[in-house]
């Protein structure tokens, strides 16, 4: 039986809005933060609730992973974003009830109520049903997930530098991201930047020839989503970086150090001790509570069905943006994509929405601008096909950075970020190489932190960040030996993912 919940009450942010509608934003993403500013003007309260303190630019997470930018990069305080609206309160907590036939969240144990309820709750990854794969193969969805995955990266690199036998150095050396898509693309150019470019100099025993990068994918060319034209150029300009391609190939299973992949001549396997999965996502479980709560449709991947509006059928004063909607009433009849554009504009006129209900004013419609979509290869390097127009090579890049900088919330972010793309364009460097995340020897404070991928029990501590790749070689290295791996119950790893725990 749920435990009782308290009801908040909190003052407003002034005075004036003591009794103004409330409206309670659930989520800090693009959709979110947009919608918060759109009602700026508005005599409206407005709380934006998040289970993390600030806003993530999620298409450079594969730059933290590389480490060519850092966290505070592409990480915006929600407070000093948005914040400091006179008419907005931040609050920190997860929801996790809907009440809707009463107006009100639960999130920290209580109950808050809206007249007006904004759910931007984005998406996480999913492994179709192989959820044990998350230990083997880190996402690529919150900041964690790029550290973790930086951190492998260079605990791999490491430990090749000090490793005699040739063949243990190649598999250290040796990438394997499942999924073509923008993100997997992205991840395997910066990738080969970082191990073949960046770091030839800063170490002195690893032959660069025995780097390998290995991008699994069902279909049969990367980037689908583009015309077929950018995605060969995309294709060849990886290529030239080294990164090699297993088309029509299905991950049947995950080992440590192994990816065991399905194609039409059998199967293969895929010896690596950093494996990156790119290749899926689903929208927020708040989706699923919603639909629980109130019965609404969602569609087959678990997205709200919604109205032109973006409200809820039946419960107009519930809106749902960004990934966690499903969106039809576009010309073409094609939901919106899953992308930081259609987010943006999709929170930024609920918010003129809302704005335009309270005032009482005629209340705008809904057109999506498609810019097109775009993905960078190398240093200066990019593809982009915006509304028809194809670009690639150096001008493809500079459109590319341009978007980039242009979404990115703040001018310091853009100065930063320009900064660095800059003098990694010019130096081949890297700006963000440190290994962290290692046990604390600061004062005896040596707690373990919290399980990655923050959730209990399903890998190994993020503060023990050589545990995957220590059971990746004992893996490997038993192979080569013909041993059997065992777990600590003595029994085989072949299809348990506490052999890395």
């Amino acid at each position: 039986m749920a435990g009782e919940h308290f009801f908040l009450e909190l003052e407003p942010p002034e005075e004036r809005l003591r009794k103004a509608p409330h409206v309670v934003v659930v989520g800090g993403g693009f959709a979110g933060v947009r919608a918060c500013k759109a009602l700026a003007q508005a005599d409206v309260r407005v709380t934006l609730v998040d289970k993390r303190n600030f806003n993530l630019f999620q298409p450079l997470l594969y730059q933290v992973a590389t480490g060519l930018v850092s966290r505070g990069d592409v990480a915006t305080p929600l407070r000093q974003l948005v914040g400091r609206q006179r008419n907005v309160q931040v609050l920190l907590g997860e929801v996790t009830e809907i009440k809707a036939d009463s107006q009100q969240i639960v999130f920290n144990g209580k109950t808050y109520s809206y007249d007006h309820l904004v759910m931007a709750t984005g998406s996480g990854s999913t492994y179709f049903g192989h959820e044990d794969w998350r230990t083997f193969a880190p996402p690529m969805k919150i900041l964690e997930h790029a550290e973790e995955i930086r951190r492998r990266l260079l605990m791999a690199m490491e430990q090749a530098e000090q490793t005699p036998d040739p063949q243990a150095r190649r598999f250290l050396q040796t990438v394997v991201i499942v999924g073509a898509g923008p993100t997997g693309c992205e991840m395997a150019g910066a990738t080969s930047e970082l191990m073949r470019n960046a770091m030839r100099k800063e170490f002195r025993q690893l032959d660069l020839a025995d780097t390998r990068i290995v991008v699994v994918d069902p279909g049969e060319r990367v980037l689908r989503a583009m015309p077929e034209e950018l995605s060969e150029a995309a294709q060849s300009s990886l290529s030239d970086l080294g990164v090699e391609f297993l088309f029509k190939g299905r991950v049947q299973a995950m080992k440590p150090g192994e990816v065991i992949v399905g194609t039409p001549n059998g199967e293969q396997r895929l010896q690596a001790a950093t494996v990156i999965w790119t290749a899926g996502v689903r929208p927020s479980h708040l989706g699923r509570k919603l639909a629980d709560a109130i019965g609404c449709e969602t569609d087959r991947a678990g997205r709200v069905v919604v109205e032109p509006d973006f409200s809820v059928a039946g419960h107009p004063e519930i809106r749902v943006v960004g990934d966690l909607c499903s969106y039809k009433h576009t010309r073409n009849g094609k939901p919106l994509p899953g992308m930081a554009g259609p987010a943006t504009q999709a929170g930024g006129f609920v918010g003129k929405d809302i704005a335009a209900i309270v005032a009482g004013t005629t209340r705008p419609s809904f057109s999506w601008f498609d810019f097109g979509s775009m993905a960078v290869l190398d240093r200066i390097d990019a593809v982009a096909d915006l509304r028809g127009l194809k670009f690639k090579g150096g001008i493809g890049w500079l459109l590319w950075a341009a978007a980039h900088l242009a979404f990115m919330p703040t001018r310091e972010n853009r100065v930063t970020l320009l900064v660095k793309w800059m003098f990694a364009v010019v130096s081949q460097a890297r700006a963000s190489m440190l290994l962290t995340g290692m046990p604390s020897q600061h004062m005896g404070l040596d707690s373990p932190d919290a399980a990655f991928p923050m959730a209990p029990e399903t890998g190994p501590s993020i503060a023990e960040p050589g545990a995957a790749l220590r059971a990746a070689m004992d893996y490997y290295s038993n192979q080569v030996s013909g041993q059997p791996t065992q777990t600590n119950d003595g029994g085989s790893n072949a299809d348990s993912a506490a052999a890395i725990q």
